[in-house]
């Protein structure tokens, strides 16, 4: 049985379709393939806090759309997942510029995929935070014998 995974042009669309909140804060896929995504959010003013740099809920929304990017990749059929856990390590202040987040799979399963997100500057080779997280996938529709609906 073949999987389908999702390309690049199809998760931009996904994103400017059904992700209002990525669509809102300009998330623009650079890549997409063999469990690994590059997602860029355009620095903007809306997104800034005092000291100038970029709020941290922006930079968590980018990780956990680069996560479900990383996911739909490897499984198209998967756009029901859903975030169990993220976990942000916030390394240094972003510069006001845009932000790069790389995504890579660390294991997928039937029902879990644990993925890990590092988040940069743009022009900026030190990371400017560090996450991981899981996300939930559902089920393939068949339950086990006596399970409740």
């Amino acid at each position: 049985m073949t999987t389908h995974r999702m390309g690049l042009a199809e998760f931009q669309a996904l994103i400017e379709r059904d992700l209002p909140m990525g669509q809102w804060l300009g998330f623009r896929v650079e890549a997409l393939g063999d469990g690994k995504a590059v997602i860029r959010m355009p620095a903007r003013r809306e997104l800034m806090r005092p000291g100038g740099t970029i709020a941290g809920p922006a930079l968590m929304t980018l990780a956990d759309c680069a996560m479900y990017a990383v996911v739909l990749g490897m499984r198209g059929d998967a756009v029901m997942a859903v975030t169990s856990n993220l976990t942000i390590h916030f390394l240094r202040a972003p510069k006001p510029v845009d932000v790069i987040a790389e995504a890579a799979m660390l294991r997928l399963g039937r029902r879990l995929a644990v993925i890990e997100v590092v988040l940069f500057s743009e022009g900026e080779a030190e990371p400017v935070a560090h996450i991981t997280g899981t996300y939930a996938l559902p089920g393939t529709g068949h339950r086990p014998s006596g399970a409740v609906p």
